[in-house]
């Protein structure tokens, strides 16, 4: 199983939000492309990033600070990006690419604009990552901030119609919240997808990392873990082992300060 270490962006600074919340927001460092060194250093061969400005249609200054951390994080030895956040474009899609990232994440288009998502996967195939959040079953976009009304189940159904072979599947009820994983719930995404899922939201301990990786290939392709690092509830190097089905957790890093 894939780890995916998390590093979410507001203005080049590493933060996680609490359910997708601009309003609870906890910075972690002010160094991405340092972060993303440390989990490179910690044997990590991916790292998720997601541009939270964008995503949030922040300032130009802000978004502007987040493409320079994702450039350069990028030419990190060793380390595949994959990352997403606001990707609204075709023309976004490519300066991405550009960078070198090896996965780019659509979320928001993929649901309010069904053409663009069939033109997009048509022409950047496995490049592609479908990115479907989702409280109580119903399908949340623009951040998370606006319900489309679509069942969870028919959205992600669609998008395999489509040709996407990549979902990241996100809980937002258990994001940031460090409030254990739903096994069950990737099993039923991953049914109706036809492929195995990235599993995202909720992860507070390496427990939590090996009974997603016990599900099996066929259910779980990869696991994004955020807060639960930067809180100290395990180490990165863990966490790794955890995937593998090895290691044991215990208590490091330091906490947070206020956005």
């Amino acid at each position: 199983m894939i780890l995916f270490p998390a590093i979410d962006l507001i203005a080049g600074q590493v933060v996680r939000l609490e359910r997708g919340d601009r309003a609870r927001c906890t910075v972690y460092a002010s160094d991405p492309v340092a972060q993303a060194r440390a989990f490179a250093e910690a044997g990590a061969r991916w790292v998720h990033v997601v541009d939270l400005s964008a995503a949030l249609e922040e300032d130009e200054d802000a978004r502007a600070a987040n493409t320079a951390a994702i450039r350069a994080i990028c030419g990190i030895e060793g380390l595949s990006v994959d990352v997403g956040g606001g990707v609204r474009s075709l023309a976004r899609i490519d300066e991405l690419a550009g960078f070198g990232c090896k996965r780019i994440a659509l979320g928001t288009v993929l649901v309010t604009e069904p053409g663009f998502a069939e033109v997009a996967a048509r022409g950047f195939g496995e490049l592609l990552v479908a990115d479907v959040a989702a409280r109580d079953g119903r399908v949340k976009v623009n951040g998370w901030r606006d319900d489309v009304l679509r069942a969870l189940d028919d959205v992600v159904g669609e998008l395999a119609s489509l040709g996407f072979r990549h979902l990241v599947y996100t809980d937002i009820a258990r994001d940031g919240m460090q409030t254990g994983i739903d096994v069950a719930a990737y099993r039923r995404v991953a049914a109706q997808a036809g492929f195995p899922v990235v599993a995202s939201g909720g992860i507070s301990s390496v427990d939590d990392i090996r009974a997603l990786a016990a599900a099996g290939q066929d259910v779980i392709e990869g696991a994004i873990v955020g807060r639960a690092l930067y809180e100290g509830a395990f180490t990165a190097a863990e966490a790794l082992a955890a995937a593998r089905g090895e290691g044991r957790p215990d208590q490091a890093a330091e906490r947070g300060r206020s956005c």
